[in-house]
């Protein structure tokens, strides 16, 4: 079953306020299963590109079930490649998002950009400690 609207709020919240304890102005995106968008947010001050950053980053990481970060070595193979056209173009094979797993079953992803590639993977491992 993919995240619910309620938990993927939970989890939003618990982003932003990672972000606004370390005084960071990010995007977050927190998708389904397939990837598609549940909830997102662009904080006051985050530069405009950040939510689709985000968004794509959390794609990449519920797709493969797996944190976008360690995606970007295979990002340019033929079968990455060819997924990300299938997609538009929309999936970011860059640190910054985490799969939210219950058990053994994918709920689907959290993504964050805005900040360093480490500090967004920390704000969404702190965003999955609100489930």
């Amino acid at each position: 079953m993919p995240i619910t609207l309620r938990e993927a709020e939970r989890v939003l919240k618990a982003a932003e306020s990672s972000a606004i304890s370390q005084d960071l102005k990010v995007s977050i995106a927190v998708v389904d299963t397939r990837g598609d968008l549940v909830i997102t947010c662009r904080m006051d001050g985050a530069r405009y590109f950040t939510p689709d950053i985000a968004r794509g980053k959390a794609m990449a990481s519920a797709m493969f079930n797996a944190p976008s970060g360690t995606l970007a070595e295979r990002a340019n193979s033929p079968v990455m490649q060819t997924l990300n056209q299938m997609n538009l173009g929309r999936l970011v094979f860059g640190q910054g998002a985490l799969p939210i797993v219950r058990g053994s079953e994918v709920l689907g992803a959290v993504g964050v950009s805005g900040a360093t590639s480490q500090q967004d993977e920390d704000i969404a491992k702190a965003a999955l400690a609100a489930l």
